[in-house]
């Protein structure tokens, strides 16, 4: 009986990963975003959550009202290049500090997203009556829609940041004052990142709304703790894999592994039976542990060497 029991866990497990895959992918398009301000531009913003529910909203409605899905995923896009850009204008115009900044704009973003929503709270929306990019309905489709998002977003990233203006971006992350001494408007600059990260995530937040089958004004909460995640996840796989220094679109692409990474964690997590009550503490844990590799690693190194 316990061999039976057991044929039939490892194959729910089986059955569930195209799933978590699917997820893990549209996850990993947040954590792209979250990846230009957080490591690129070293800015703490907390906009994601705000963010991740406009563009699901904005997307959600657009479809219900007639428009198609591509078009609506684009202003859903715009939408959250708006958001970005006014977290950016209320540090670099207003003075106010980055996290203060993000936490400003994602609780005025809570109302804008129920005034979006119709003063509703959540909004369904059916894969038999609107033909949705992506569905919780057939993952294996979802997995390459989800796919060919992100290697145009990454392709189009390796190329921006390969410009002066994305320079510029990298260059302001990595010494600001050095920045200013080149002549780079510093404040213009974070404005720019701010608004492409936000509008990225807005993206996912479309796509994440559209595999669900619903907007929910509070479907981006923790989507920060979950990006970060994905991100360090990535560059730890990133770190055991090559020794060397990588190509900059394998960097990107690492977010995208991270969110998948961590969704299949989380899948087996449910597999086993663990209490979902318990999720955040599973998560926080997680993400502690890849956390700690990177040092341990490098501690684990010097003393070799010495």
């Amino acid at each position: 009986m316990s061999s039976v029991h057991f044929a039939l866990s490892a194959g729910s497990l089986f059955k569930a990963f195209p799933g978590n895959v699917a997820q893990g992918m549209i996850w990993g398009l947040m954590a792209l975003g979250l990846y230009i301000s957080y490591k690129l531009l070293n800015f703490s913003d907390l906009t994601v959550d705000g963010t991740m529910s406009t563009g699901a909203a904005v997307a959600v409605m657009l479809i219900l009202k007639g428009m198609p899905p591509l078009a609506a995923l684009f202003l859903a896009f715009l939408a959250g290049c708006v958001a970005g850009a006014v977290t950016g204008f209320l540090h670099t115009v207003l003075k106010i500090a980055p996290i203060l900044s993000g936490i400003l704009t994602q609780i005025a973003l809570y109302s804008i997203n129920l005034h979006i929503l119709g003063n509703k709270a959540n909004q369904a929306i059916s894969v038999n009556d609107y033909d949705l990019t992506l569905s919780l309905r057939a993952p294996g489709k979802s997995i390459l829609t989800a796919l060919i998002f992100a290697l145009i977003i990454i392709a189009v990233l390796y190329w921006f940041f390969g410009t002066e203006l994305g320079s510029s971006i990298r260059a302001t992350g990595n010494n600001e004052q050095m920045a200013k001494a080149q002549g780079i408007n510093t404040d213009h600059i974070k404005v720019i990142a701010l608004a492409l990260s936000n509008g990225i995530i807005a993206v996912s937040g479309g796509l994440l709304a559209q595999y669900q089958g619903f907007a929910d004004v509070s479907l981006g909460r923790g989507a920060i703790v979950i990006g970060l995640a994905a991100i360090i996840i990535g560059e730890v796989f990133l770190r055991i894999f090559t020794r060397k220094e990588v190509n900059f679109a394998l960097v990107l692409g690492s977010a995208v592994l991270g969110g998948i990474l961590y969704y299949i964690s989380i899948g087996i997590v449910l597999w086993l039976k663990l209490p979902t009550n318990d999720m955040k503490l599973f998560t926080a844990i997680l993400v502690a542990i890849f956390l700690s590799v990177p040092n341990l690693s490098l501690k684990r190194k010097e003393k070799k060497d010495a």
